[in-house]
């Protein structure tokens, strides 16, 4: 057997002496010294790349490629030649483009005729690593007509054959041409059985396997979602495989599973006889609706706190769409499920940028949040709350399609989920907005129902509206503006929390809304006459609680702020209630904070 070497290895690393040897010995004349001499060589070249390189330089493929093929060859020697075949194709893609130059595939394949199990198991694994090589050419799998039924026979013979055979099926399947051989001899059926294999690896590889067969293949996914092992058709094996108790891996890889199956819904069912069409329509659009809702509450569940396997997630093909037209769903459950992941994946940043922006995700969810039931509207608001945020490029058409009305709408909901995520939206919304934008926030709300927020008795209300409050008022002209209208009714707000009994983060919470108002330039005088606010910051400025302390002396440092028209008046009058006591003493604590501020 010639093989003729490219020219690209004369520039490989020099050549040892100990590497010669080894090849050398690969032609002795006694088979036992060969065969001592090939397993030398296996345990030479493990995890050693350039050994393999300076093997394969030195024609060591084409001396081992001839004992694999000799009949007078033992099992065990064609099995050790096929084992350092299968490491050298570990090594680089030049290494893989040598073997393939030396016409390895069909001798392989020529060895799973033999009737060794344990020779076929070592061909297959060194095949298998040849065939998930990117530089392979998957038509060479497909190029004699006997070996795709001949693997399919091997299938039963072993663990290993069935991993094998599986993982190269689906490297090797890249279109309809190569769906169509593999489904026209059986491999729905053959492989059918080894998703419920004892063996995790066989099972991984099956299912990785039927996500390639069945990728854009109405055919496929037809007879898929009829299939049954052990009494359980397929789509019910797949859900069991979204199950979070199973590896991640398993996970994603049946819920792309279950997607593609969705397709045979798309399949003409007008061929069959009326009773039978519509029993079977029914039968198939419940399992498509199973296995939608279980895979977009499985992608929901896996992103949920892992950025990276968010961006996974949005990177698999037409998954976006997919999740967009979830949203249309007639199932509410699948609508229910298909929101619950975009939240999921609305929170990343990277994402909300890109993705979410390049599918226009807003227009369908502003859709859903029009008309649904509520256990849907809390998890869109959420999402929504998400699209809101300042980096978002969502904001601004989400508030030119009306969102500010249907959000002072969900904050007089009786559902506490949907008040929080309604007046939690405006917070976001109005954070660094134009003075038009707060407005239109003050307006739709209405101070009744501000008032009516402000006294919830639920605590993430009640802090999402201060949230709310602090951000409209921010920037001297808006915060003036808004007082000029607002300023009386805020201030009675503000009041009645610091007299409250409320929890330490929503008092600092209102304190800094003082702050922010004693920023303002005109809307300081709304504290400055006012002598029970002013009270009540002498007061605080003296509490036990060095968050409320610290509030405290911002609403004062603001006030007292020297290079403002009427500074001096204002220091004169905290002066009188024995604010400058207060700092004194504070320049004492032990909190650094309190005694730098």
């Amino acid at each position: 057997v010639a093989c003729l070497l490219p020219g690209r290895f004369c520039r490989l690393a020099e050549v040892t002496a100990s590497s010669r040897h080894y090849v050398d010995r690969l032609f002795d004349l006694d088979p036992q010294k060969v065969l001592q001499g090939v397993i030398d060589m296996k345990n030479a070249v493990i995890g050693n790349n350039k050994q393999k390189a300076n093997l394969i330089v030195l024609g060591a493929v084409p001396r081992l490629l001839y004992l694999l093929q000799q009949e007078t060859s033992s099992t065990e020697l064609r099995t050790e030649c096929a084992v350092v075949l299968g490491s050298l194709a570990m090594g680089t893609e030049n290494n893989v483009k040598s073997l393939l130059d030396c016409h390895i595939i069909p001798a392989l394949l020529q060895g799973l005729l033999s009737p060794d199990l344990k020779f076929i198991e070592a061909c297959l694994r060194c095949l298998r690593t040849i065939f998930i090589s990117p530089v392979t050419p998957e038509d060479l799998l497909y190029t004699d007509a006997t070996v795709i039924p001949h693997l399919m026979a091997l299938l039963s013979r072993s663990r290993y054959t069935q991993e094998y055979i599986c993982q190269i099926f689906s490297h090797c399947c890249k279109g309809p041409d190569h769906q169509t051989i593999l489904f026209n001899h059986g491999a729905v059926q053959n492989i059918a059985h080894l998703l419920v294999s004892t063996s995790y690896k066989v099972r991984m590889q099956a299912l990785k396997c039927f996500s390639v067969l069945a990728f854009e293949n109405p055919q496929v996914s037809m007879t898929l979602v009829n299939v049954s092992v052990d009494g359980e058709l397929l789509p019910q094996i797949f859900v069991k495989m979204l199950q979070r108790d199973k590896p991640i891996e398993m996970q994603l890889t049946s819920a792309k599973c279950a997607f593609i199956n969705v397709a045979a819904l798309r399949a003409p069912v007008w061929a069959k006889p009326g009773a039978c069409a519509v029993f079977q329509l029914d039968h198939d659009l419940k399992h498509a609706h199973e296995l939608r809702q279980a895979a977009f509450k499985l992608y929901a569940s896996l992103g949920a706190n892992d950025e990276d396997i968010r961006k996974k997630i949005i990177e698999t093909e037409n998954m976006m769409d997919r999740i967009v037209n979830g949203l249309s769903e007639s199932s509410i459950k699948v609508r229910l499920a298909a929101v619950r992941c975009l939240h999921s994946l609305s929170r990343s940043v990277q994402q909300l940028r890109t993705s979410f922006q390049d599918h226009a995700v807003w227009k369908p969810l502003m859709k859903v949040l029009q008309n649904a039931p509520n256990e849907i509207l809390v998890v869109a608001s959420s999402t929504l709350c998400n699209l809101l945020l300042e980096f978002s490029p969502s904001k601004e058409p989400i508030l030119e399609s009306g969102a500010i009305e249907l959000l002072c709408s969900l904050t007089q909901s009786e559902n506490l989920a949907l008040r929080v995520n309604g007046i939690w939206a405006l917070m976001n919304m109005a954070f660094q907005a134009e003075q038009k934008i707060k407005s239109d926030i003050l307006r739709g709300l209405s101070t009744e129902q501000l008032f009516q927020l402000l006294s919830d008795s639920d605590v993430n209300v009640l802090m999402k509206t201060l949230g709310l409050l602090r951000n409209l008022l921010s920037t001297r002209p808006h915060i003036d503006h808004i007082m000029s209208t607002h300023g009386k009714q805020i201030m009675q707000a503000v009041t009645l929390i610091l007299e409250g009994e409320h929890n330490i983060e929503v008092k600092e919470q209102t304190l800094c809304i003082l702050a922010n108002i004693a920023d303002g330039t005109t809307a300081k005088e709304l504290i400055m006459t006012n002598d029970d606010i002013l009270q009540k910051i002498k007061y605080y400025m003296s509490h036990s609680n060095a968050k409320l302390q610290l509030a405290a002396m911002f609403c004062i440092s603001n006030l007292i702020w020297n290079e403002e028209e009427g500074s001096q008046e204002r220091q004169d009058k905290l002066r009188d209630m024995g604010i400058v006591d207060i700092l004194h003493k504070l320049s004492q604590s032990s909190d650094p904070n309190l005694c730098d501020k």
